[in-house]
């Protein structure tokens, strides 16, 4: 990637584009979790591709028993699309009580929605969950959660693992090696087009390599 470190996210939405538009019109897309983002999660469905990408909670959840999780933080709380309601682990209904849009540092727009309880006073569990407000009020981006899960589902099927172990051993390693072995650690040309030719150059020599080994 011609990319510095840790701007994985704030480029992928732009990149996914160039290499399904200059190679294939459909293709499965596979990559890290740096591009597990909602902007690129929703271009990947407005394009009708398929993708196997990780959110950057997913290996997370897979390794955190559901009862080490706090009761009280907002993914926990039970939400009904029919109503569009939440209930809290109490059992009390959250209505929703406005939204907001929030630009990301992209400018990708996300569409933030506010629900809130009607009383946590005589609440038991008002200790753990809001002992500072008489409402408990969260704010939650409904179609990143929608989007999230999706991804998840997805990852999960025996075509998602398979994709998911194949991307450990056909994708990491080819980049260890042009960075470690042969000390290849950053770019001598700028510009998307000179950067690609020199990436171009070191992909050819790394398969000239495979292929006198």
């Amino acid at each position: 990637m011609a990319f510095p470190p840790g701007l994985d996210e704030l480029v992928a939405a732009d990149h996914p584009v160039r290499v399904v538009h200059e190679v294939l019109e459909r293709v499965d897309i596979t990559a890290d979790a740096g591009y597990g983002s909602e902007e690129n999660y929703q271009w990947l469905e407005d394009e009708q591709n398929t993708a196997y990408v990780k959110h950057n909670e997913f290996d997370r959840d897979q390794v955190i028993r559901n009862e080490t999780r706090s009761r009280n933080t907002a993914d926990q709380f039970i939400y009904t699309p029919l109503t569009n309601r939440y209930r809290c682990p109490a059992g009390k209904i959250m209505k929703k009580t406005g939204e907001r849009i929030k630009p990301n540092h992209s400018g990708f727009e996300q569409l933030l929605t506010r629900y809130q309880s009607k009383n946590c006073t005589a609440c038991p569990l008002r200790a753990q969950c809001n002992p500072d407000c008489e409402y408990r009020t969260i704010e939650v981006n409904l179609n990143w959660h929608r989007l999230k899960q999706k991804a998840q589902n997805r990852l999960k099927t025996k075509r998602g693992i398979q994709k998911r172990k194949q991307r450990c051993f056909d994708t990491d390693p080819v980049f260890a090696r042009i960075k470690h072995n042969h000390q290849f650690k950053r770019f001598l040309l700028r510009g998307i087009d000179k950067v690609s030719m020199e990436f171009g150059l070191l992909a050819l020599a790394h398969n000239l390599r495979k292929k006198a080994a």
